[in-house]
């Protein structure tokens, strides 16, 4: 057991939620890879890439940008847009302001593949994630997971 010099210790709950968060978290993420490669050949990730593309104007992001509502480093998020760009999924653009920028380009391919996937992540988010915290407030956890998010 770590012996400590401070007072004040987490109640039991506490330290319970904290330890279940990153493993549930885990879990969570591995599950939805799984049924989005098995139904669809896409990672997790790379469903998250087409579904931030097909939200943005013009179907557009910079692949910084790209990268942080994917919560992605550059390098893996330019890992990410190869693989999709390999597949016909995204192309690769010179940003038009900046010279020294790209951006990722949703294509029909990838907006088909990305609705085709779509049910399968539906299902997924229900299976390992609703069906897991029913009875809980999901706008009340919506909201603390955003101001941890926010905070980070």
């Amino acid at each position: 057991m770590v012996t400590t010099r401070h007072k004040k210790r987490l109640t039991a709950d506490e330290r319970a939620a904290i330890r279940a968060l990153r493993p549930a978290f885990g879990a969570l993420l591995r599950a939805f890879d799984a049924d989005l490669m098995r139904g669809h050949g896409l990672s997790h990730t790379e469903f998250l890439a087409l579904m931030f593309l097909s939200e943005a104007p013009s179907r557009t992001l910079r692949i910084s940008d790209l990268a942080a509502v994917c919560q992605q480093s550059l390098s893996a998020i330019s890992r990410t847009v190869g693989r999709l760009e390999n597949a016909g999924l995204v192309r690769r653009e010179q940003a038009p302001h900046d010279a020294r920028s790209y951006n990722a380009v949703l294509t029909a391919e990838g907006l088909a593949r990305l609705e085709e996937a779509w049910p399968t992540h539906i299902d997924s988010v229900r299976k390992y994630f609703i069906s897991n915290v029913q009875g809980i407030d999901l706008r009340a956890l919506a909201d603390s997971l955003e101001r941890m998010a926010a905070n980070g």
